[in-house]
């Protein structure tokens, strides 16, 4: 229940009473949770979605439900993916492109990228209908959280820290635990969800290929960047007219 808790409270902004300190290697053995933790964030929000439906028009359904998406995470991988756009979009050093993603002010290509990836959230929504969004937000949150996993194996920007804790409390009983939620909710997607989901894989290998190339490694944020584009890939994936 620990590491359950653990997950929620670093995925989520629900509150959470710890009573032990975490311990090193805690947080990646916790990460077994974070596609469960996912897939209840995805259907948190299809009912949020649901609901609105019920009193409100597509558009503004689409948007309602996209701040509810922001609001329960806080956020927290958008600024990734803003700041992993000011740095991996820049032409200078690896070493300053780091210290542009450090910087908390955002930049040009952050803010384009922020303000993109919210309104393709909010079209992909607009344009599924409500049975399917049962199935694509949960999977979309879930796989999401699943690339974490192995995004924290790749090599480190900056050594040390959070992100070398996190890699040393994988092990392969985590990664079991965590790819399991992923198959049960793949399955239940049927073939589009599989080919969803294999785009998805194959984005998130070309957003670590970037990384160790521009970077020399991952960061937080380049964690961030994964979480919001594999979410974004699968609705745009169930919103493809077969």
């Amino acid at each position: 229940m620990k590491r359950f808790l653990m997950a929620v409270s670093f995925l989520t902004v629900v509150p959470v009473c710890l009573k032990e300190a975490p311990r090193p290697g805690d947080q990646g053995k916790a990460a077994g949770w974070y596609p469960f933790v996912g897939a209840l964030i995805g259907l948190l929000v299809a009912a949020a979605y649901w609901a609105f439906s019920l009193i409100f028009p597509s558009v503004l359904v689409a948007t309602l439900t996209a701040l509810i998406w922001i609001g329960v995470t806080g956020g927290l991988h958008l600024d990734g993916l803003a700041d992993s756009c000011d740095g991996l979009l820049n032409s200078s050093s690896a070493e300053r492109r780091l210290e542009i993603m450090k910087d908390p002010r955002l930049g040009t290509f952050g803010g384009i990228g922020l303000v993109l990836a919210i309104l393709l959230k909010v079209a992909c929504l607009v344009s599924l209908s409500g049975a399917v969004v049962w199935i694509a937000v949960p999977l979309a949150t879930t796989v999401a959280r699943w690339l974490l996993l192995p995004a924290a194996k790749q090599p480190l920007a900056r050594p040390g820290g959070m992100g070398a804790d996190f890699a040393n409390g994988l092990n392969k009983a985590v990664f079991f635990q965590a790819g399991l939620v992923v198959a049960v909710l793949t399955a239940f997607a049927g073939w589009q969800g599989l080919l969803v989901i294999l785009v998805v894989h194959f984005t998130t290998w070309i957003i670590l290929r970037a990384a160790n190339v521009r970077l020399g490694g991952v960061t937080g944020d380049v964690f961030g960047l994964v979480v919001e584009l594999a979410e974004l890939v699968t609705l745009l994936g169930f919103c493809v007219r077969l």
